[in-house]
């Protein structure tokens, strides 16, 4: 379970001029979910997920993982950025691999896993290829690959299908899901689409400009095939395209 209470992170724009860019966030993620942050532009999304990440320091507050305050050092957290992070010099399996790399883990145990999620990710055959030589999804699938290697104690997501097609970002969501069934990962997922926060997100968390938390929503459309064209899923999506204008009004 993660816990955030009263989150402040805190920019300097100038020297001269601080900007409060989360103001006391208090969010509790249940274990083995998929919280998914939706607000507009600017209101500290990703700044909150670099703050739970550990990339950031709080100016106060502070997150916790099952109690214990997070540390990137003892803790093992799984991190996928918009541009899913793939060192070009290296090949997708050589990426995959990374994480045990420097952990210095099982190297044989971490190549059989990785062959494994290789297949289920439907990616098999592209290990020795470079990022520059894969398609956008083929990257996705590739960083997918290399945070679930890991079996993360927690799954970090920015946005991470936004430069994908429309089409091949629900497929991604499909793949994504799919993953997620098998491992259960306590996800946070920063997302400024309505219906992938709606379709992935078993809770909701609406942000307002300001860094602050509006509201959080259960979800109990989340992750049921076929949801995406039933009634429900439209209005769902539509409430919450209400509140997001109603916020940046």
């Amino acid at each position: 379970m993660i816990e955030i209470k009263d989150l402040s992170v805190t920019y300097d724009r100038d020297g001269k001029t601080p900007y409060e860019a989360l103001d006391h966030v208090r969010l509790t993620v249940p274990k083995g979910t998929v919280c998914a942050v939706l607000g507009p532009s600017g209101c500290g999304k990703s700044t909150l997920i670099k703050a739970v990440a550990g990339l950031l320091p709080a100016a106060s507050g502070m997150v916790t993982m099952d109690s214990t305050p997070i540390d990137p050092r003892r803790m093992t957290i799984g991190f996928i950025p918009q541009n899913y992070g793939l060192l070009p010099w290296r090949t997708a399996l050589e990426n995959v691999l990374l994480g045990p790399a420097i952990r210095k883990q099982d190297v044989a145990a971490a190549e059989a896993r990785a062959a494994e999620l290789f297949k289920v990710l439907g990616i098999a055959g592209l290990e020795a290829r470079y990022p520059r030589e894969l398609s956008g999804g083929q990257q996705q699938r590739v960083a997918l690959a290399r945070a679930f290697l890991l079996q993360p104690d927690v799954l970090l997501m920015d946005e991470p299908f936004s430069a994908l097609d429309a089409i091949t970002r629900e497929e991604m969501q499909d793949v994504f899901l799919g993953l997620w069934q098998r491992e259960r990962v306590t996800t946070l997922l920063v997302t400024h689409y309505v219906e992938e926060a709606v379709y992935l997100g078993q809770k909701i968390v609406l942000m307002r400009t300001g860094g602050r938390i509006a509201a959080c929503l259960e979800n109990p459309l989340a992750g049921q095939g076929g949801v995406r064209g039933t009634a429900p899923f439209f209005e769902m999506a539509r409430d919450l395209r209400e509140r997001i204008r109603e916020m940046k009004a």
